[in-house]
């Protein structure tokens, strides 16, 4: 059997009080959807079918996958209907597995499991769970030998089904034969008057075949995001279970509640994440890193026994071991730090290569520049990099001195040893081992008069 997954992502979600799509709100700075097919994706299926409706032009552009197809549900009329739109691309010897949109968190080991259960003897397999408040959930009916009976959707159930603790996660496999055939067999006569899906369970009974079921590790796995308070637990929870993770892996965490990881961290051994901190995109931290409070780091390389003091930003930049940054500091895409190189308080560089043991410690920037080992760069120096139109590069040769309040006007070139005095505006190239200063002659005018305020 091949697999296709079938995702539902047609809804509106009223409830969100949002334009954007409910399948498109973001957990983790990312869409609901996104993590569905991320995680579809690590199966080993043919194509994955996703059911779009409302907002589906932006919903088609938001997402992205391999062996991504999306069809339409131009009316709702339930998830039974939502389901048969993806008909034309089920073949009878597919197993065909059916996702949520806004169900985000469920494990790729669940899924696998759930697959597992079904062959040619048993079609269909369900994911279920107990919830100590089971409202608002389709109930599990089982009968005297504990076999899967049916689902009661919880507007038809009776007073005695509505205390059933077990659910229906909507999450099934079905094999695509039967599952065509009792989709044409649905029908609308309900208190909701759509075709629900969870009708093809009593079918499958019908049929003289049981219903395997099996259950997620935690309830994380299936819960769903109906409004923005239940996106913002979800959010909570989901970000205690990532900084978890960094735990157990070695990191030590100061408030599991005050840390972010939008998207996937590596860390080493004895790693220290302080409050506040947001990591997004792919981040590694080697060991020994000391990450300060509120601090930003996205798509960086962190070197072993780096310390990154708080309030700092760091994007898409290099740190090589041993390396000191901020309190304060900006490094911008392209920033590359050799070993033991010092970035200070009110720093901000791009596209920069700092050497080993460089250290700009004050109120400065640094653009498009490549810098040798041991520099010093004084408070408010600046490389002058954009004439308006184009960028230039600056140049730095090994242990060069450079005063306060320079300026560097590129393209130009300094020489190894070269020392550059306080407040210079330097236009031509540096010769190495010479002390170079631009300044023009301090006066003092006398009998000058302080103007009044009109």
């Amino acid at each position: 059997m091949s697999l296709k997954v079938v995702i539902l992502a047609a809804g509106k979600g009223t409830r969100m009080r949002s334009q954007l799509p409910k399948v498109l709100q973001p957990l983790a700075q990312k869409p609901l959807l996104q993590h569905v097919i991320n995680t579809a994706q690590l199966l080993d299926s043919k194509s994955i079918i996703t059911v779009i409706g409302h907002g589906a032009q932006l919903v088609k552009t938001s997402v992205k996958g391999s062996h991504l197809n999306f069809v339409m549900q131009e009316q709702q009329l339930g998830t039974g209907h939502a389901v048969a739109q993806a008909q034309s691309h089920i073949s009878d010897n597919d197993t065909v597995l059916i996702l949520y949109g806004d169900v985000p968190l469920t494990s790729l080991a669940t899924l696998q499991d759930l697959l597992s259960l079904v062959d040619n003897t048993h079609p269909l397999a369900l994911l279920t769970i107990d919830l100590v408040d089971s409202t608002g959930y389709g109930r599990i009916v089982r009968d005297n030998h504990f076999q899967v009976k049916e689902i009661i959707e919880e507007k038809d159930a009776s007073p005695e089904q509505k205390q059933i603790k077990e659910v229906n996660t909507g999450i099934m496999a079905v094999q695509g034969g039967h599952l065509k055939l009792w989709l044409e067999n649905l029908s609308a006569d309900n208190a909701q008057g759509e075709y629900y899906l969870t009708d093809i369970i009593a079918m499958c009974v019908q049929s003289g075949f049981e219903v395997h079921t099996t259950r997620p590790e935690s309830e994380l796995e299936v819960l769903g995001v109906n409004n923005k308070i239940q996106l913002q637990d979800l959010e909570r929870r989901y970000q205690n279970q990532l900084a978890e993770k960094l735990m157990v892996d070695g990191a030590t965490v100061i408030d599991a509640s005050r840390l972010d990881i939008r998207g996937s961290i590596t860390v080493g051994q004895d790693v220290t994440i302080d409050v506040n901190t947001i990591f997004e995109g792919s981040v590694t931290l080697g060991n020994n890193v000391s990450v300060g409070a509120n601090c930003i780091i996205k798509n960086a390389t962190i070197g072993d026994n780096v310390r990154i003091e708080p309030f700092t930003h760091i994007e898409e930049a290099t740190l090589a071991e041993n390396c000191v940054v901020g309190p304060y500091a900006r490094l911008r895409p392209g920033t590359e730090l050799a070993a033991n190189a010092k970035i200070g308080n009110f720093v901000e560089t791009k596209k920069a290569q700092i050497g080993k043991g460089s250290k700009v410690n004050h109120l400065s920037y640094v653009g498009d520049t490549v810098m040798g080992e041991g520099c010093n760069i004084g408070a408010g120096t600046i490389t002058c990099n954009y004439d308006g139109v184009n960028k230039h590069l600056t140049e730095i040769g090994d242990n060069v001195f450079v005063g306060s309040d320079t300026q560097l006007v590129a393209p130009v070139n300094i020489g190894s040893g070269a020392t550059i005095g306080a407040g210079s505006t330097i236009t031509k190239d540096v010769p190495a081992d010479e002390l170079t200063l631009s300044r023009s002659k301090q006066l003092t005018l006398k009998g000058w008069v302080k103007p009044t305020k009109q």
